[in-house]
Formats: C-alpha cells, sequence, structure tokens
C-alpha cells in the first residue's frame, strides 16, 4: 500500500535521522582523511582512486537498481506471484554477480589505463589504491540490489543502518591501521573495502526474514528471464544518461587537478558537505517516493501520482533554500570547525572554502532533480532524464573548461551547480508534456511557496548578521585551541537564532508542511 503524505514524512523521517548519522560519520570520515592527508598529491590519489570505483557503483549498481530493479520488482509483487518473483531475483542476482565480477576485473586489470586521465602525479601509489579499492564495486552492488528489494516493500531501516557501519568501520580503520601501513590513504582504503562487504552482509537477514528467496541460475537463463530484460530495457537509457552524469566528476576532476595541487581534495570536501544534506533529506525522500509513484502510476491514480509529487518538492524547497542561505553566510566557520585540523591548513579552508561557496548555492536544484527523476522512473520511462542528463553534461563540462582557469576549484563547483539549474528545467518541461501528469497546474503554487521561502530564509539571516561577528570575536578571545570553543559555539548559537527566527515565520504564517511535521512529532 502506497504511504499517505504524513507516512511519507513519518517514514522519510526515520531513514532520514539513520541517513543522519551516515551522513554525519560521512563527515568524520573526511574530518579523518583530512587530518590524515590534508590537501596534498596523496589526498588528490586517494581522492581519485576512489573515485573511479565509485564512478562505476552509481553508473550501475545504486542507479540502476532505483531507476530499473524497483519499478520490474513492484511490478512483480503487485501480481502477487511467488513463483515467477522468486524466478526473477534469481535471474537478475545471477546477472548483477557476472557482471559485476568482470567490471571488478577489468577495473583491477585497467588501472593503469585510467589513472593517467586525472594526470600523472602519485601514478605508481594511485593505481596502487584504485585497484586495492576496485572490488568494493562488487560488494556495494549486492548492497544495493538488497536494497531495491527491501525498499519495495517499504523497509527503510536496514538500508539506512548499512552506510553508517560503512563509516564506523572506515574511520575505525584509518586511525587503528595507519601507523602499520605504507601511508594513511592505504589504512582509509582498507576501511573502504571492509565496509562495504558489511554494507551488503547487514541487509542480507532482512531479506531473508521477509521471505525473498533466490539462488544462482544459468547466465542464458538469466539474460532470457522476462524481469530481467525489462530490467535491462530500462538500464540501458538510463546509464547513457548516469554515464553522462558521472562524467561530469571524471572530466571535473581532471579540470581540477590541472588547476593545482589541492584541489581535486577540496572539491571532495566541499562536496561531502553538500551531500550531507541531500543525503538526509533528498534521497531519503526520494528513495521513499519511488515505490508509492510506481504504484500509483500502475493503478493510473494521477491526482494521487501529482499530489505528491508536489508534496515532496515542497518539503524539499523547505529545507534547502533555508540551508543554502545559512551556509553562504557560515561557509568558513563550518570548514574551519570540521576540518581544520594537523594537515589541514588554512590554504586547505581558503580551497575548500572556494568550492563550498558554488556547490552550495546549487544544492536546491540538485536536491530537486532527486526528487524529479523517481517520477519518470515510476512510469517506466529512463530516456526523459537520459535526456536531461546529456544536456545537464554539456552545460557542466563547457562551463567548467571556461571557469576553471580564472576561477580553479570555485568555477568547477559554479558550473556543477549551473548545470543542475539546468537540468531541473528540462526535467520540469518534459514532466509537464506527459499526458498522464498535470503538473503544470501545481507549478504556480509550488514556485509560490519557494519564494516564501526564499523571503523567509533571508529574514532569519537578520539576527545572524548582527550578531555573527560579536560572536565570533567573543569566542576567539576565549580560545584555548580548541575548535569546539573558537567555532562550533558561535556557530551553533547562529544557527538558533536563524532557525528560531525561521520557526516563527512558518508558524504564524500557518505553514501547512511545518504543521504536519509538527503533528508528526506530538503523535511520537
Amino acid at each position: 500500500m502506497p504511504m499517505s503524505p504524513r507516512s511519507l514524512l513519518r517514514s522519510g523521517s526515520t531513514l532520514s535521522l539513520l541517513t543522519l548519522a551516515s551522513r554525519v560519520l560521512g563527515l568524520f570520515r573526511e574530518m579523518t582523511k583530512a587530518a590524515l592527508l590534508g590537501t596534498s598529491a596523496l589526498s588528490d590519489s586517494f581522492s581519485i582512486a576512489f573515485l573511479i570505483p565509485n564512478l562505476f557503483r552509481r553508473l550501475f549498481a545504486e542507479g540502476s537498481i532505483s531507476v530499473a530493479f524497483i519499478p520490474t520488482f513492484k511490478a512483480y509483487l503487485l501480481e502477487d506471484d511467488a513463483q515467477k518473483t522468486r524466478e526473477f531475483l534469481s535471474c537478475f542476482f545471477t546477472f548483477l554477480s557476472f557482471f559485476v565480477s568482470l567490471a571488478v576485473a577489468a577495473g583491477i586489470i585497467f588501472a593503469p589505463s585510467l589513472v593517467p586521465i586525472f594526470g600523472k602525479t602519485e601514478f605508481d601509489e594511485t593505481v596502487f589504491l584504485t585497484r586495492m579499492m576496485f572490488p568494493f564495486l562488487a560488494f556495494i552492488s549486492i548492497a544495493a540490489f538488497f536494497q531495491g528489494i527491501l525498499n519495495s516493500v517499504h523497509v527503510f531501516t536496514p538500508s539506512g543502518l548499512a552506510p553508517v557501519l560503512l563509516n564506523v568501520i572506515t574511520i575505525a580503520c584509518a586511525w587503528l591501521l595507519h601507523p602499520y601501513t605504507k601511508n594513511p590513504a592505504r589504512a582509509i582504503a582498507i576501511g573502504i573495502l571492509l565496509g562495504g562487504f558489511i554494507e551488503a552482509a547487514v541487509q542480507a537477514p532482512f531479506v531473508f526474514k521477509h521471505g525473498f528467496r533466490f539462488f544462482f541460475t544459468s547466465l542464458k537463463a538469466a539474460v532470457k528471464n522476462p524481469g530481467t530484460r525489462a530490467v535491462l530495457r530500462l538500464i540501458a537509457p538510463t546509464i547513457i544518461g548516469m554515464a553522462a552524469y558521472q562524467l561530469n566528476d571524471i572530466v571535473s576532476t581532471a579540470l581540477a587537478r590541472r588547476a593545482g595541487v589541492g584541489v581535486v581534495s577540496s572539491l571532495q570536501y566541499s562536496l561531502r558537505l553538500q551531500e550531507l544534506i541531500l543525503g538526509v533529506f533528498a534521497v531519503s525522500i526520494g528513495t521513499i517516493l519511488l515505490p508509492d509513484l510506481t504504484e500509483y502510476a500502475k493503478s493510473s491514480k494521477w491526482e494521487l501520482y501529482n499530489k505528491r509529487l508536489s508534496s515532496a518538492i515542497d518539503i524539499i524547497t523547505l529545507i534547502t533554500i533555508p540551508v543554502t542561505f545559512f551556509a553562504l553566510v557560515e561557509g568558513e566557520t563550518i570548514i574551519r570547525f570540521l576540518f581544520q585540523s594537523l594537515s589541514f591548513n588554512d590554504e586547505s579552508v581558503r580551497l575548500t572554502l572556494d568550492a563550498f561557496t558554488f556547490h552550495i548555492a546549487g544544492l536546491y536544484f540538485i536536491a530537486l532533480n532527486r526528487i524529479i527523476a523517481p517520477a519518470f522512473y515510476a512510469r517506466s520511462d529512463a530516456v526523459s532524464p537520459t535526456i536531461a542528463g546529456i544536456f545537464s553534461f554539456i552545460a557542466n563540462i563547457a562551463l567548467a573548461a571556461i571557469l576553471v582557469n580564472p576561477m580553479k576549484g570555485g568555477g568547477v563547483a559554479l558550473a556543477l551547480s549551473l548545470s543542475g539549474a539546468a537540468n531541473t528545467v528540462v526535467l520540469f518541461i518534459f514532466l509537464n508534456k506527459k499526458s498522464y501528469n498535470n503538473i503544470g497546474s501545481l507549478l504556480p503554487e509550488t514556485f509560490k511557496y519557494f519564494l516564501k521561502i526564499i523571503l523567509f530564509s533571508a529574514a532569519a539571516l537578520i539576527p545572524v548578521l548582527l550578531f555573527n561577528n560579536y560572536l565570533m570575536d567573543f569566542f576567539v578571545s576565549i580560545n584555548t585551541g580548541n575548535r569546539f570553543i573558537s567555532f562550533a559555539l558561535p556557530l551553533f548559537i547562529a544557527l538558533l537564532l536563524f532557525a528560531g527566527m525561521g520557526l516563527f515565520l512558518l508558524l504564524i504564517t500557518k505553514d501547512k508542511n511545518i504543521k504536519t511535521l509538527i503533528h508528526i512529532l506530538k503523535r511520537k
């Protein structure tokens, strides 16, 4: 059964809490990396080595599962034929295992040919780290398969818990093993590899608990299975679009590598901050939204389909616009508090702030894309997001090539934000053209809500701007060399001022999303 708007928020809040824990721990992981590697050439090498298998993960694992596996599996569940469902799971599991094993083997063999795309500094170490971390792709692909099964039956907790364990293990390995490895990057890589295995292992019992069984079949039977073929038909155009999107990372990283030492790492630190918000809210809501939209689409309940999508867009607006305003003002304080220590010096702060300022400016559009895309995937339409992704890719690469020389890392970040906005516009155009969709009639209200939250966010900044310098001067004057006192306390007080003013404005105007959220919290 689909979830009501309040259930969407309630389930979203549960998953968001787990994802918040994961993203906070992800920040701790980046803080560990910053402390041990800073923005050095070795840090750039690790970032590139992890980028390559991570690229394939997003392309063939998580991306394919969300846009192709879940809608197909949902159709089997609605058909309620246990034998056909078991055959489909077995065949798809066989195909996924075979394909990913080939990809891992190819990645290990051809790593020396992939690495030079990003430059030849620390070449040998980058190749070693790439080979070391490529099996992560296999573990995380199986984890994504398990997540797809569980999310289809509205079970979200295990897949929310898995990344938490990944980050805990990575942090532990980094600190415990780095004295015994050739360099700290290798200790972090060991943690990534072990954490990926745990991500898959922790979800398996929940899959079996819900009665799902699967086994290996012949590759021929796997490919001939109607469900596998349906997934592949959806994946084909999706891979093209997602490849374009993921190539943004490759080309942007290659351009950034040539902009100077530390620029690649600073962009990764900045993106980690942005992903904290995206992961907690946009990805969580998008994950929960897809099964419901799929069921509404299969049942032709288009009014509910449109209302659910509109509600999700408003919630994303309520969250990301205020965060953007606050982060633009407090960016340097956030970066110094989270990262500045040991190898992460003032130059590292400057490089990361350059990127973060422009990354966070595009937060709303990138988050919105994570919400709009499921509206297409629910209708088994992977072509429209593919076209939008290709358009966004072309825009990003063109802008990055133009802006990287005058603006360095900031130019690469600005290009990503602008291309994200372009992607949003194209998706809305395609969405409005669909005969089953009446989203155009909802856009005026959505735009009015967008303007309202912008005005409220700007107003909420007034007390922050009035007291910010005083707070910083006061806490710096009593500084004992502790980052918590110098940066965290003034940041926390500024956040309270900002949130208090914003919440006051929302309550006096009887904002519908705040009222729903408060109702849920009271029931809890």
